[in-house]
């Protein structure tokens, strides 16, 4: 499976927003871009929805598990996949790291949003 490099987690890390546009129903159109929080966890890059899993661009995600990220002018092709639960804690730390006093924050760290975990990784 292929991995983001050092220099693209450096990046993702020190953007605030990433955007994620998944592959619509035909299986070749991409979505519009969507606003996220991506964090990096153990070298991993993670985003949550904060509408949980009734979001749209995660619904699509996860089903059509490709798509597009944006963060930062450069455009990766991607792969999308649910989270699994073991990483709640370390990225709920890294919100609280990477936006500190964003009254976001405890949004994003709720059951709605946790339930709707998604990892990326390049394709």
């Amino acid at each position: 499976m292929p991995i983001f490099s050092l220099d693209d987690l450096r990046l993702i890390e020190r953007t605030p927003d990433l955007y994620v546009a998944p592959l619509r129903e035909d299986g070749s159109t991409y979505g519009t871009f969507t606003q996220t929080w991506a964090l990096v966890v153990d070298g991993e890059v993670y985003v949550r929805a904060a509408n949980g899993q009734e979001s749209r661009w995660y619904r699509a995600a996860i089903t059509q598990t490709a798509g597009r990220v944006r963060v930062a002018g450069r455009i990766f092709e991607v792969t999308f996949e649910e989270a699994d639960a073991d990483v709640g804690d370390a990225m709920d730390a890294a919100y609280e790291a990477k936006y500190p006093g964003s009254s976001a924050v405890p949004i994003m760290q709720a059951d709605g949003p946790k339930s709707a975990t998604v990892r990326i990784s390049p394709r």
